[in-house]
């Protein structure tokens, strides 16, 4: 059930809260909120490994305040998560973060290391391809064409490179979880201004995040990856496995960006971070 809380700017801002156990906070990629971890709670049995699974819509994404694009940026993201774990009373948190919120979690751990007793990263690292960041802002803030969920579960298989063997159904299920219905088509599920805030962000140089993995990643560190992504290259993903050779990773075949968590290789490493936070509490 979607909970709400106030962020330090009074902006009303979405969650879910599920489960008892180790907290994990879960933090979605750019267009994407709360419901993007339903179908890893499911498969994962969250209840029944001891987890306490908690997501949230980012400013200007699903049932969250819309607060303009100055305001959707990876700090106040992080600052906005920081206040969600406030709410909640809880000190620490473990994060799996997918795409731009393993940025957050790299952001965080370098920021609020107190704060944050893992890391899990679902497809991204400190370096991001180029070309495969601009394919994705060319999408932001365009809705989709289909006027229809059929339709649209047509141009997400079409459109989404790198994955394979997906059954038509799971198609179906992400075109309704990415999209609203309405009488004049389909809807984003996010503010359209989250384009201006993508552009100007590329507009200005990217930060080298090396040093926040080298120097700030938290001793439980987990790695998903998409064998067939275009974000999160094989060369980047050697490396971080080079530095930290003690990460646990699970490489999940037929996916690109972003793996959906609940293929059997997702759920083994997560299975296995969940057992290392365990370990280290």
């Amino acid at each position: 059930m979607t909970k709400f809380f106030h962020a330090l700017d009074n902006a009303r801002l979405a969650y879910r809260d599920q489960g008892a156990g180790v907290p994990i906070l879960c933090l979605a990629g750019l267009t994407r909120g709360q419901n993007d971890f339903d179908a890893l709670w499911r498969a994962f049995d969250g209840a029944a490994n001891g987890v306490r699974f908690i997501s949230m819509d980012y400013r200007g994404r699903g049932a969250s305040d819309f607060t303009g694009a100055r305001t959707y940026s990876v700090e106040q993201e992080a600052a906005d998560a920081l206040h969600l774990l406030d709410h909640l009373s809880l000190p620490k948190a473990a994060i799996l973060g997918t795409s731009r919120g393993g940025l957050i979690g790299l952001l965080l751990s370098a920021t609020a290391a107190s704060r944050i007793s893992g890391l899990c990263l679902n497809d991204i690292g400190p370096e991001i391809n180029p070309d495969a960041l601009a394919r994705i802002a060319k999408h932001v803030g365009v809705k989709p064409k289909a006027r229809d969920f059929a339709g649209f579960a047509d141009d997400l298989e079409k459109s989404q490179a790198g994955f394979k063997n997906i059954p038509q159904d799971r198609w179906l299920a992400e075109a309704k979880r990415l999209s609203l219905h309405t009488p004049n088509g389909l809807e984003l599920t996010y503010d359209p201004a989250l384009k201006n805030a993508v552009l100007q962000s590329m507009a200005t140089p990217a930060p080298d995040l090396w040093p926040f993995f080298i120097q700030y990643a938290p001793k439980v560190l987990a790695l998903i990856h998409g064998l067939n992504s275009d974000l999160l290259t094989e060369d980047t993903v050697i490396k971080m496995r080079t530095l930290r050779p003690d990460m646990i990773y699970g490489g999940v075949p037929d996916r690109g960006h972003i793996p959906f968590l609940d293929e059997p290789e997702s759920l083994r490493a997560l299975k296995a971070f969940v057992t290392a936070l365990k370990e280290n509490a």
